[in-house]
């Protein structure tokens, strides 16, 4: 087992991976920008080590600068939570040159899925059902309108590099192509340095749906079942939950064993998520795979009573998973808070908190890195909480979550709560009848 774990990472997946460590009987050691000093991973650590400046760019994302903490603290893994570096090929390798073991996917399997175009054609070669589209990266327009008349409209193209809903743009009809073409390769050219697109049918009424993996050392996989995550903004998710309302015994049966099937195929180690859209007629297809741990992660370890960080840390160690799959006993729904104007078309709110009050009681989860007097910086991701509430039923879980955000007080900076709390009382919501359409016609009251 290790005895040391660096976590290439900040905020409350930094202080998650924490506890865990602590649990274990391993130290830990945090890195932080100059803009972190207060969080609390830093000061929950072992040890901590500034990397940089508050630029993501100069410190979080410089490899050499986290590689050298990890060696000056005598560090033997590194964990890198979710965003950042936790995708990233380079680094996976590099750790490996270093003799760090890096708890996740190795480059080579990050390389396979991390791309879009690439997953793709792997998972067809798996048997996994995938959307109808180009296979890989298409050359030039003249093939974009070849495959968009042979698949049919509504299609979508899609950055091969892509992610959080950039370089994406809906086409419903022939004449539209050209400028979507256009526009989609120029936002993917400038969010990721690359113009690579590809093509699949646009899914009508969809819903995206996940499945929680995780693979060993030794080519086994297991899936912890599924967890709904259509309500998003811009493809940003803004609560998910599990068991789906839409699921049937069938339907998570069959998209549990393609997620194993497409996890054993990649000989995939670690923690990982096979995201699939569903139809309205509960067909199912592959979108993407995320080779890490995932931020709504809470709820599945809820509803199977399973420590998945622990579980990712074990498999980077050698131990074999059982290979039994896990099926939800309960049902959880995590709502992220963020310091956000959900008024204000969700507007980024940094600042200080003046005011943390944190729900509890039975079946109340918060995730938090901030407490009152915590300044929020303007640097990164606007995610400050996770509050998960489980419950014998969907409908417990929804009463139980409308408490805790009623208990939930932050002052100092707006948040989502009031969003979230409008959300659960949301007829569509509650009866579990939502895509991931959902926001576009939700109104902020």
């Amino acid at each position: 087992m290790f005895k040391k774990i660096l976590i290439a990472n900040r905020g409350e997946i930094a202080l998650r991976v924490i506890r865990t460590c602590k649990e274990m009987g391993i130290k830990t050691v945090a890195v932080y920008s100059t803009a972190d000093e207060a969080s609390l991973h830093v000061r929950f650590a072992d040890e901590a080590v500034c990397i940089g400046p508050a630029a993501s760019s100069e410190s979080y994302l410089k490899m050499a600068n986290i590689i050298a903490a990890a060696e000056i603290t005598n560090a033997d893994a590194i964990h890198p939570g979710y965003g950042f570096l936790s995708e990233n090929a380079k680094f996976s390798k590099l750790c490996e040159e270093h003799n760090i073991k890096f708890i996740g996917a190795t480059g080579v399997m990050i390389n396979q899925m991390g791309d879009k175009a690439n997953a793709k054609s792997t998972m067809i070669a798996a048997g996994v059902p995938c959307v109808p589209g180009s296979e890989g990266v298409i050359e030039n327009f003249e093939e974009c309108k070849q495959i968009a008349k042979t698949i049919g409209y509504p299609v979508m193209l899609k950055a091969s590099a892509g992610g959080g809903g950039k370089g994406m743009r809906a086409v419903w009809k022939e004449e539209d192509l050209k400028d979507a073409w256009d526009s989609a390769r120029h936002e993917s050219k400038a969010a990721f340095g690359n113009d690579d697109m590809y093509m699949e049918k646009l899914i009508e009424e969809p819903r995206h749906i996940e499945i929680q993996i995780v693979g060993d050392s030794y080519g086994k996989a297991c899936h912890l079942s599924e967890r709904d995550c259509s309500v998003q903004r811009r493809h940003q998710k803004l609560t998910e939950e599990t068991p789906s309302p839409f699921m049937t015994d069938d339907l998570r049966n069959r998209m549990g064993d393609a997620a194993v099937k497409a996890a054993e195929y990649i000989k995939y180690e670690g923690a990982g998520t096979v995201e699939f859209l569903v139809d309205k007629h509960r067909n199912f297809f592959f979108m993407e795979m995320n080779t890490r741990i995932q931020v709504e992660h809470p709820i599945t370890e809820e509803v199977v009573n399973y420590d998945l960080i622990r579980e990712q840390i074990l498999v980077a160690a050698g131990v074999p998973i059982s290979g039994k799959n896990y099926f939800p006993q309960m049902h959880s729904i995590e709502c992220r808070i963020n310091a956000e104007d959900p008024s204000n078309n969700f507007r980024p709110a940094p600042g200080k908190i003046t005011i943390f009050h944190s729900p509890g009681g039975h079946g109340v989860r918060v995730d938090t890195h901030v407490y009152a007097g915590y300044m929020i910086p303007p640097n990164y991701d606007s995610m400050i909480a996770k509050l998960i509430t489980t419950a014998q039923t969907r409908e417990e879980a929804i009463n139980k979550m409308k408490r805790a955000l009623d208990e939930f007080v932050i002052e100092g900076v707006k948040t989502t709560i009031p969003f979230h709390r409008q959300l659960m009382d949301h007829p569509d919501y509650v009866s579990g009848n939502y895509t991931t359409k959902f926001m576009e016609d939700f109104e902020m009251k």
